[in-house]
């Protein structure tokens, strides 16, 4: 076992990095953590390589720094309009004479399970079982040792671009670190952000990220509708440049400072300034007016993410409410805009669940690479009780997509 667990969130806007250490008890604890602005990727995507290069390598090093650590292997993310969801079902018999089912009996299931047709520039990033049946008995979450003649699995299979993990891949090798795992950042965010509960009753997570926005439905305990929406805070803050004709620095500064999603919320008569460029003078607005240009776009993010939950058939199955995070989260109004759209109640996630968390660490920005080193504590059973077996199956499960994907770098 490593003694580390180093986290890559290769962000549109920001690149960040956390260090876990696994303690004397086995369990894992923060010990640095380290972020640089993003170069070299947009919507989620590498678009130039050398650019990308530097700034994880920037991110990684001021992690090295602040954990006195030397960083070798990375589980990084991945996200972006390359991730394609399906919801598949496989059967298999089961073979032990006593018709007591076995690990072998879940492995064989789960294969058949995954067994779908995908183009063949794209590949099977997780198989995540969401219920298992034994002679038509349904909602068993775990079959080894039960006694039956049938079994059935539901799961959730999720893809991705080849291309992009090549290219991700690629980025983290020429800065002389190792992949150990790509893993979904939804899948990670979920890991640090809701509650067991949350996720049993039926939540929507919402993660805002710069470029775009990724969206997971868990039901049940697992993930059931997978998606991401190509607009993010980025889109917001471009907005603002282009309808009060500022540049984007300024315009993200303004966003950050005045940023309102609830224009009803604002005094109308209160006043913000908008910085002149070339020598030109200062403008004044309203700042009710900014809100109604953030408005108008959340607004059109939200219905978006509810039109494709209603084609879905998903529109009833997140009692347990919607969940928010991201850097985009913070802005005032935005989950009682969220409320008001989706039908449901709504809240702030934040990392949580693992020892070391700073303040600077519970900020929404920091859930993808939080989450990571949750998902994979999660993974190895040192965040709970799933045990050996459960281990080894996500393991195995891993290494089949890693030697895929390193071929080509190593």
């Amino acid at each position: 076992m490593d003694d580390l667990v180093v986290s890559l969130d290769i962000g549109s806007t920001t690149i960040r990095v956390v260090i876990a250490e696994y303690d004397s008890s086995g369990k894992l604890q923060i010990v640095g953590w380290g972020s640089a602005p993003s170069k070299g990727v947009r919507v989620g995507v590498i678009t130039n390589m050398e650019d990308a290069i530097s700034a994880v390598s920037e991110a990684v090093n001021a992690a090295e720094q602040m954990a006195g650590r030397t960083v070798t292997h990375i589980y990084t993310g991945i996200a972006g309009g390359s991730i394609e969801c399906y919801n598949s079902r496989g059967v298999v018999a089961v073979e032990n004479s006593g018709r007591e089912i076995t690990q072998k009996d879940v492995d064989r299931v789960l294969e058949a399970a995954r067994a779908i047709v995908i183009p063949l520039d794209r590949q099977i990033l997780h198989v995540i079982p969401q219920e298992y049946t034994i002679d038509g008995q349904r909602g068993i979450t775990d079959p080894i040792n039960m006694i039956g003649v049938r079994l059935e699995a539901e799961v959730h299979i999720i893809t991705c671009s080849l291309t992009s993990t090549d290219n991700i891949v690629k980025c983290v090798n020429r800065g002389n670190y190792f992949v150990n795992e790509i893993v979904l950042e939804s899948l990670a965010v979920s890991e640090s952000v809701l509650t067991k509960d949350e996720k049993e009753l039926g939540v929507l997570l919402i993660d805002i990220g710069g470029g775009t926005t990724d969206v997971l439905l868990h039901y049940g305990g697992a993930p059931y509708y997978t998606n991401v929406v190509p607009m993010g805070g980025d889109i917001f803050t471009s907005d603002i440049s282009k309808v009060l004709n500022t540049p984007l620095i300024s315009a993200e500064n303004i966003k950050v400072i005045e940023g309102c999603c609830v224009a009803s919320y604002i005094d109308p008569e209160t006043e913000i300034v908008i910085p002149g460029i070339a020598g030109r003078k200062h403008k004044h607005i309203t700042k009710r007016y900014l809100a109604e240009i953030i408005e108008a776009r959340a607004c059109e993010m939200f219905n978006l993410i509810a039109n494709e939950l209603k084609q879905k058939g998903y529109s009833n199955k997140f009692p347990g409410g919607v969940v928010l995070t991201g850097g985009s989260s913070l802005m005032l109004g935005i989950a009682d805009l969220a409320t008001e759209i989706l039908h449901v109640q709504t809240r702030i996630g934040r990392p949580q669940g693992v020892a070391g968390l700073t303040e600077e660490l519970r900020h929404p920005g920091f859930s993808t690479a939080v989450g990571l080193v949750s998902y994979t504590g999660i993974k190895n059973g040192h965040l709970n009780n799933r045990g050996k077996k459960g281990k080894e199956k996500e393991k195995k499960s891993g290494e089949s997509l890693l030697k895929r994907v390193f071929k080509h770098f190593i």
